[in-house]
């Protein structure tokens, strides 16, 4: 079962005509994906509170639900049609008149919807978020668009001369792709805790993977301007936002679309700068963009986690080369070496792919043995997922599967084993403690994270115990000692 955004809290008040709360339209949003998705989420409730919604967490509330659909792979679109199907029931029996679907999925199958699913109202594609007005039918009270459209950027072409973006390495490329970004003026309300928010710092990608379809959904890539992010940064802080996480398909190509060397670390060192900001992180790294200037940076400034997530995708040079990626063991390895020896107790977090096309016992044990090797803090695995569209649909040697199925399972042990060890190193050392309140496993425990824990992909730390006149607070800083492991989390105690 999907559930509507719960949690809504503005970044800094939004503007909301005069009308009545019983006149005001009611919306409610299903948010499904990746934490860039749920940014898009944010800025489309922020448009519709600034125009004058109301935003509610109760369907059967609800007049309009927008359901923010991820088609990245197989899985999580039938969990999008899944989705819009449970709210079609709301429509049905309830009061919501207007059913919108919105994000990925509409960018792969905008007209299969409307015609598949007749009750859907209105389609909303990630390059057409200001379009979520017109499809609520909320009249708009603005006379100027939230979003910087980038039909021409006045850099040029510049990664295109550079050969890091050409078209024509897509498979099954559309012609039309998405080219908007959000700056710090487009309204945004936050749906994430008030004292954590995710940051956007880029759009789209440009390298050829040949497993995603991510550049046909987002458009090429596109940094947003310096200024502007510091600027987001700035408000969502005084706004009493304590943990900002950097998203993008890419981050650390961060800037490079105008010219920006070390883009990603001379943001991070801005950001670091910022007073009331407390933990700055960034996810989704790619391997040969993992700068010394950036590994500097993030051992030099406390405020920045000590977390690297490098998405490595497999370690067999083989497989690599079909996915249109490069790399192989003994390369990452050595990058691997240069972080822990770069930043002290850095956490390194990946993911893979196994079943890829062709993957043979041999690429896969490489794979195995590679993982055994790099001892990730964290890590990942996903099974191959065929998709339309991308250039490894038409690779020969698809594996079954329920023999992908067996393989992810294997590596996961493999990595379930390392993370018990390096889990239990930990019993007895200190902590910083961001505490997220109660635990949805038992009311009598809390629930928080570390520095080595990114929001919502990471084992958890539960506290079970705390000093009698402590009364702790959700979304506030405490020292905690590590008491107990277990194969992904942590019991602590709150000094």
């Amino acid at each position: 079962m999907s559930s509507i955004v719960t949690s809504i809290a503005a970044d800094e008040p939004t503007e909301v005509t005069a009308a009545s709360a019983s006149q005001r339209t009611k919306v409610g949003f299903v948010s499904l994906g990746c934490p860039k998705n749920l940014v898009d989420s944010e800025v489309m409730m922020g448009m519709l509170a600034q125009a004058g919604a109301e935003l509610t967490s109760r369907a059967e509330e609800a007049d309009v639900i927008v359901v923010n659909t991820c088609s990245f792979i197989e899985s999580a679109q039938q969990e999008s049609v899944n989705t819009i199907l449970e709210m079609v029931q709301h429509k049905n029996a309830g009061r919501a008149r207007k059913l919108v679907v919105a994000g990925c999925l509409v960018e792969r199958f905008r007209d299969q919807i409307r015609k598949n699913i007749p009750e859907v109202d209105a389609v909303v594609g990630t390059g057409e978020l200001e379009n979520i007005l017109a499809a609520a039918g909320v009249a708009e009270n603005r006379s100027s668009s939230p979003f910087k459209i980038l039909q021409s950027r006045p850099e040029g072409d510049l990664r295109a001369a550079q050969g890091r973006f050409a078209r024509d390495n897509w498979d099954g490329a559309i012609a039309d792709l998405p080219n908007y970004l959000y700056d710090e003026a487009t309204p945004r309300v936050l749906s994430t805790p008030g004292y954590a928010a995710y940051i956007k710092i880029a759009e789209g990608c440009d390298h050829p993977c040949s497993f995603c379809i991510i550049p046909q959904l987002r458009g090429k890539f596109r940094s947003r301007r310096f200024e502007s992010v510091v600027a987001e940064a700035e408000r969502l802080a005084r706004s009493g936002v304590r943990e900002i996480t950097l998203i993008g398909q890419d981050t650390t190509c961060y800037g490079e679309d105008f010219g920006l060397k070390d883009g990603l670390a001379l943001l991070l060192e801005k950001l670091a700068s910022i007073t009331e900001l407390r933990w700055i992180r960034f996810l989704y790294a790619y391997p040969n963009k993992i700068t010394s200037r950036l590994l500097g940076t993030i051992a030099a400034n406390e405020k920045i986690c000590s977390y690297i997530d490098v998405p490595l995708q497999h370690a067999s040079p083989a497989v690599l080369k079909r996915m249109k990626r490069g790399g192989g063991a003994e390369i990452f390895l050595r990058s691997i070496e240069k972080m822990r020896r770069a930043i002290p107790d850095v956490t390194v977090r990946s993911s893979f792919i196994v079943g890829f096309p062709g993957e043979t016992d041999k690429e896969f044990n490489e794979l195995c043995d590679f993982v055994r090797a790099a001892e990730f803090d964290w890590m990942g695995a996903f099974g191959y997922s065929d998709e339309k569209g991308a250039g490894a649909y038409a690779i020969d040697g698809k594996i079954s599967g329920r023999e992908i199925e067996r393989r992810r399972k294997h590596l996961m042990q493999i990595q379930r084993t390392i993370s018990k060890q390096k889990k239990r190193v930990l019993i007895g050392k200190e902590f910083d403690l961001l505490l997220e309140g109660s635990s949805e496993e038992s009311d009598l425990l809390l629930e928080g994270r570390t520095a080595m824990h990114a929001p919502e992909i990471d084992g958890k730390v539960f506290v079970n115990d705390a000093p009698d006149a402590l009364q702790p607070v959700a979304g506030e800083f405490y020292r905690c000692k590590i008491t107990e492991a277990h194969d992904y989390d942590l019991i602590a105690k709150i000094l």
